[in-house]
């Protein structure tokens, strides 16, 4: 009898094991996946966070580099510098750091690396002039070598910092007196706490025993002066002309009411009126500047016959405490010369024409500017801007500085969005300065006419005139 044997079912091939180990492999495979994915999103996101930080280290860094380097600040002199109490310039291959004293503000640079943006750029906007060394000086200017100009106070002479920004470095006179010294500290104390651009910038100074120094920004086209007086007036548009009025304007409105403390300038004129590359001009030379109070408006010294004759203010001659309208004075002969491109007194023309701001006025009074505009080579289509500038001229020149506008309004006067007052005859204080012409004591009360004292004050003016265009020449620049 055959025994008929049935195949045992094997525990490999159980149904129920091949089902739960089928469940397992595919489980442990998404998980796998799920891993393995994972670490390559975290390596994405740890080298995308590494790019992050780096980029914003990087951004730091050259914020930092934004500070010109001339300013960077050392962390500590050498000891050689020390025993000497001198602040010299370090070179480097990147940069120049300077000591400063410890009486004047420090930005180390891990300050300027590791700080906020916004603390960036708060330390820029308290940015103060350098003391500098005369080592420095020395090696800025290339021992002296090239001179811009000279004068009563010194010598200008070009320089450049290690950054390669060009500078001007006026080196102050040997002789250091009263005047000289005022000069100084009125540069260092007005123009050192303002920055417009419309103000020449003080980058720094250097004051010690030997040397005695200004250190400006360099200006390549020199003062307005040259364009207006030489062969060289053709080279500017009338356009252009009338934007350095607009913008030399404005440069005074922020001196007189927006910087932190009014500042008096005292000595507008062409040649402090100086001119970049693209002819942007800058009020410059602030020798005779004085901070002044706008509560009073008043400065709190006598002028004691400061400014240019020909420029300066009536009051600007008299015993008393000027305001700051005697800027505004100023800026009215100003005006005049640009719109005339010549001096406001030339004693070489017709008698009718010697004294540019009295021929404006008669001009203006007989309605003919336009043929005085027409004289002075002004073309028709510039012809509404130039007489907008002569009648906003003779209202800067009015005699009581009451009556002359605040330079905030001349710039609107002159951009147009501000309607001109007619201006009134500014020229009655000359009839006062005539002489008694009679000899008898003063008997004869008329004079013989006006006009014989007219002629006699305008005589006196001129005078005074002749002895401002010797001082422009001798001036300092």
């Amino acid at each position: 009898m055959n025994t008929v044997i049935f195949p045992q079912p094997s525990p490999d091939r159980d149904p129920f094991l091949d089902d739960f180990r089928q469940t397992q492999d595919g489980i442990n495979s998404t998980m796998k996946w799920a891993v393995l994915g994972s670490v390559v999103s975290g390596l994405v996101m740890i080298i995308a966070i590494v790019a992050i930080v780096y980029a914003v280290i990087d951004c730091l860094k050259k914020a930092g580099t934004a500070i010109p380097t001339y300013a960077r600040i050392a962390a500590r002199d050498t000891s050689s510098d020390q025993e000497k109490g001198s602040n010299p310039i370090h070179f480097s291959s990147n940069e120049v750091k300077i000591g400063i004293s410890p009486d004047l503000p420090v930005i180390s640079d891990s300050q300027v690396e590791f700080a906020t943006m916004e603390k960036f750029l708060s330390n820029m906007a308290r940015e103060k002039p350098i003391r500098f060394s005369p080592d420095q000086l020395t090696a800025f200017t290339d021992n002296y070598t090239t001179i811009l100009g000279s004068g009563g106070f010194g010598v200008v002479f070009k320089g450049v910092f290690p950054n390669g920004v060009q500078v001007a470095v006026k080196l102050l006179t040997s002789n250091w007196d009263k005047r000289v010294e005022e000069q100084f500290m009125a540069e260092v104390g007005t123009l050192g706490r303002t920055y417009h651009i419309n103000l020449v910038r003080l980058y720094g100074f250097c004051f010690n025993a030997e040397v005695r120094a200004l250190v400006y920004e360099y200006m390549e086209n020199g003062s307005l002066d040259r364009f207006l007086f030489s062969e060289n007036n053709q080279g500017i548009e009338w356009d252009k002309l009338h934007q350095i009025a607009v913008q030399t304007a404005k440069g005074l409105a922020y001196l007189h009411e927006e910087c932190e403390r009014g500042i008096i300038h005292y000595d507008i004129k062409p040649g402090n009126v100086l001119l970049d590359r693209n002819l942007n001009p800058k009020v410059a030379d602030f020798g005779l500047a004085k901070l002044f109070s706008r509560e009073s408006s008043q400065s709190s010294l006598l002028a004691d016959g400061r400014g240019t004759p020909g420029y300066a203010a009536p009051e600007m001659w008299k015993p008393y405490p000027v305001t700051h309208k005697c800027d505004v004075y100023s800026f009215g002969m100003l005006l005049f010369e640009v719109v005339g491109r010549r001096r406001n007194y030339d004693d070489s023309l017709s008698e009718s024409r010697t004294w540019l701001p009295r021929w404006t006025w008669e001009m203006y009074e007989h309605n003919e500017l336009s043929v005085m505009l027409s004289l002075c080579g002004i073309l028709e289509r510039d012809r509404e801007k130039a007489e907008r500038m002569a009648k906003v001229a003779l209202l800067c020149i009015q005699y009581l500085p009451e009556a002359r506008p605040l330079m905030s309004n001349v710039v609107q006067m002159l951009e147009g969005s501000k309607e001109i007052t007619p201006p009134k005859f500014p020229f009655e204080h000359l009839h006062s300065l005539a002489p008694n012409l009679t000899g008898d004591g003063g008997t004869n009360s008329s004079l013989n006419t006006t006009a014989s004292g007219t002629k006699a004050s305008e005589h006196y003016h001129s005078t005074r005139v002749r002895e401002g265009l010797r001082e422009i020449e001798l001036a300092d620049l």
